[in-house]
């Protein structure tokens, strides 16, 4: 057993030396420490979306409630949910605050969670398992990507302009889109495109998490990855919802 832990600590110690860029000038044990605490806090607010969204998806009355009483609540789960990003500004504002980070994150993400489960909730259980896998081979393969080449001299920070601008056009594209529906071609665009633009924000947002991210950023960190994979799945879910229509 011994021999068995020196070995563990010896690997983990081998994976905490490695540099993740060229010439990175702090201590890679520092980032390794930090990128694990990102990482949990993303898993955690996964796990969470996961269960209040199913609560949704189970429990008929909740999602039965929200269409009697929200007109138009049956369209407006094909797009993005504006009401839970009211909670960004106090994120930003106790986001190096503890414990106010947490308890507002996970305010934050129960929000989306319920909006994600609202948009499961009106859509085939088939079409929900397949945008899941295929957010999560995306995920995995994009950040695995990312790591990569990051260590072979690879930097991402371009892509944040041109990023920024894609997402203005998907909120214009929206707004016409709630304001005239356009049919299931426009969906499938709209997804198509959102699809897109959040695989790109992925990788920039992991390549901010490898070299730019400060240490007590870690809330903003999972945060922005978190986002990035919950509109991933939101687009796919529109693609498979127009075409499956």
């Amino acid at each position: 057993m011994a021999s068995y832990n020196k070995k563990g600590s010896d690997i983990e110690a081998g994976i905490g030396n490695q540099q993740l860029y060229p010439m990175m000038q702090e201590p890679p044990q520092l980032r390794w420490a930090f990128i694990r605490k990102v990482y949990v806090i993303l898993a955690m607010q996964l796990l969470l979306t996961v269960g209040v969204a199913a609560t949704v998806v189970f429990v008929r009355p909740i999602p039965q409630f929200i269409l009697h009483t929200t007109p138009g609540s049956c369209h407006l789960h094909r797009l993005p949910h504006p009401y839970p990003y009211t909670l960004l500004w106090p994120l930003h504002v106790y986001s190096k605050r503890h414990p106010w980070n947490y308890f507002f994150m996970a305010l934050f993400t129960i929000c989306i969670a319920f909006a994600v489960g609202l948009s499961c909730a009106l859509t085939k259980g088939r079409i929900v398992l397949e945008a899941a896998i295929l957010t999560s081979v995306v995920v995995i393969g994009l950040t695995l990507y990312t790591f990569w080449a990051s260590k072979r001299g690879q930097d991402f920070s371009f892509l944040g302009p041109f990023l920024f601008s894609a997402v203005l056009v998907l909120i214009v594209f929206g707004l016409i889109q709630f304001l005239f529906p356009l049919g299931k071609w426009s969906l499938m665009i709209y997804g198509g495109l959102g699809a897109i633009v959040f695989s790109g924000f992925i990788v920039y947002d992991t390549g901010n998490l490898i070299k730019r991210f400060s240490y007590d950023e870690y809330i903003s960190a999972a945060i922005s990855l978190y986002l990035d994979i919950i509109n991933l799945f939101l687009a796919l879910l529109n693609i498979f919802n127009a075409v499956d229509n």
